[in-house]
């Protein structure tokens, strides 16, 4: 495969495409009159799971690429291969298909699996297969390094990640008013957190202080919006890929663990039963809409969807009035991973290259043309969210201030799931952990349980226990 794709490379001169969508560098490509056929794989499709990008795809991304090529000298002919199924049911198949020498020229993947495909060789750095000009592309200088993470396993390239998303403690203002509480709140530490919500127990008896996803019921919300951003925020990592280390029962963990034992224990600075109803988390979002609970940890997707006051899950007409956020912060200032003042996680899909391409050139090409300014703006539709690049979200998320702020302030001190085939199971793993202190064990106790279990997934040596 390697063979083939540096000589396909050496064939088309090493076609390189600037970060614009009508970039001339298109005509650095040399000028053939036979058409390259390429295809695209996303799992989108028209009316069914994820339409909006199917469109673009479909009337817009692949007309104007095939357009800006056709100008160039070197025409290509792009099938898109649109899917409309269950993520790992996607997964599962682009698999089979590139293990079998097949699968598309470029698609779509969620960034969890970089690092699975690249062990499997079933995707490649993106410079051994098109080689130096992708440093070159001036898109990565719009993508922060904390977003461009996502698209990276073992320090390589693997792809273009796609858009992103944060964690941030909600709250609401209102509710922090009766309290005595400021509504430009932003704690310093996770122990200001914790005074908060004791000072809305102790002013508001009815409602709920803060609810801290935590729980199996409460599934990945558990570990992303609960147990990894505070993980962070107590200094450590998952799993670190400097070390090779998987984090078990050290000082870190514990007080992350200590976190969930503060707020649903002694104290019932939470609602313990919320955490482990099987739509326990649904419970949460609509008492936030509601006004029953004063601070909620969670992602971008609870205010632009979830609460949105017009088309939300739980619309929250008092919304831009009432509702506030702040940056998960560290255990001690200059303390969270990173050596930053606050944490968050994050997500997102990522563009890639198939290992088995025989175009790797047009590939790239057309990777270059999807993630311009032009086309991510355009594959939007005309709603706000976040995207990868700085430059876009600077002009889309003008009018949203929640956007906004995670583009400018929580993208840039925000973290990733490893990319690793174990992930999952860990992850399982550490939801237990916590179930387990919210049912009432130790933080102790949790851990050293967390710790047994993650050796048998991992092995021994590659756990660090503190």
């Amino acid at each position: 495969m390697r063979t083939r794709s540096w000589l396909a490379i050496a064939l088309v001169g090493g076609l390189a495409v600037a970060g614009s969508a009508a970039s001339g560098a298109l005509a650095k490509s040399p000028q053939s009159a036979e058409v390259v056929e390429l295809s695209l794989l996303d799992n989108s499709i028209k009316g069914g799971k994820n339409e909006a990008a199917a469109t673009w795809i479909e009337d817009t991304l692949i007309p104007a690429f095939e357009a800006e090529m056709e100008a160039a000298g070197t025409p290509v002919n792009v099938t898109f291969e649109g899917r409309g199924v269950d993520d790992e049911d996607y997964k599962s198949q682009l698999a089979l298909d590139i293990g079998a020498g097949e699968g598309p020229d470029v698609f779509s993947m969620d960034g969890i699996w970089v690092g699975e495909f690249a062990t499997a060789e079933y995707i490649m750095p993106l410079a051994d297969i098109v080689g130096p000009e992708v440093e070159e592309w001036d898109g990565w200088a719009q993508i922060n390094e904390a977003i461009q993470a996502n698209g990276m396993f073992d320090g390589a390239r693997y792809g273009v990640p796609q858009g992103s998303d944060g964690r941030v403690i909600y709250f609401n203002k209102e509710l922090f008013e009766q309290a005595g509480l400021p509504a430009d709140w932003q704690p310093a530490t996770m122990e200001e957190v914790l005074e908060a919500a004791r000072a809305l127990k102790e002013a508001l008896p009815d409602v709920i202080p803060i609810q801290l996803n935590g729980g199996v019921a409460m599934g990945e919300a558990t570990t992303m919006q609960g147990a990894l951003p505070l993980l962070a925020a107590a200094g450590a990592p998952v799993y670190d890929e400097t070390t090779g280390l998987w984090t078990g029962a050290t000082p870190e963990m514990i007080e992350m663990l200590g976190t969930y034992a503060t707020i649903y224990g002694d104290e019932a600075l939470g609602d313990v039963e919320m955490q482990l109803l099987q739509d326990g988390r649904d419970a949460s979002f609509e008492g936030f809409a509601n006004g029953e609970i004063g601070m909620l940890i969670e992602g971008d997707y609870l205010w632009r969807s979830v609460i949105n006051p017009e088309t939300g899950n739980f619309p929250m007409a008092t919304r831009d009035e009432a509702v506030g956020w702040a940056m998960i912060p560290a255990y001690e200032a200059g303390g969270a991973l990173g050596g930053f003042d606050g944490a968050s996680m994050s997500g997102g899909g990522v563009w890639a290259i198939g290992a088995n391409t025989e175009h790797p050139a047009e590939a790239w090409a057309m990777l270059v043309f999807m993630n311009s300014a032009e086309q991510v703006t355009a594959g939007l539709s005309g709603q706000a969210r976040i995207t990868a690049r700085d430059d876009v979200n600077a002009e889309v998320l003008t009018g949203d201030p929640l956007l906004s702020y995670m583009a400018e302030e929580i993208l840039p001190v925000t973290h990733y799931r490893p990319a690793l085939a174990e992930y999952p199971t860990v992850s399982i793993a550490l939801q237990e952990a916590v179930e387990a202190v919210v049912s009432g064990a130790s933080p102790e106790d949790a851990a050293a349980d967390y710790q047994a279990a993650l050796e048998e997934i991992v092995g021994a040596d590659a756990v660090n226990g503190g």
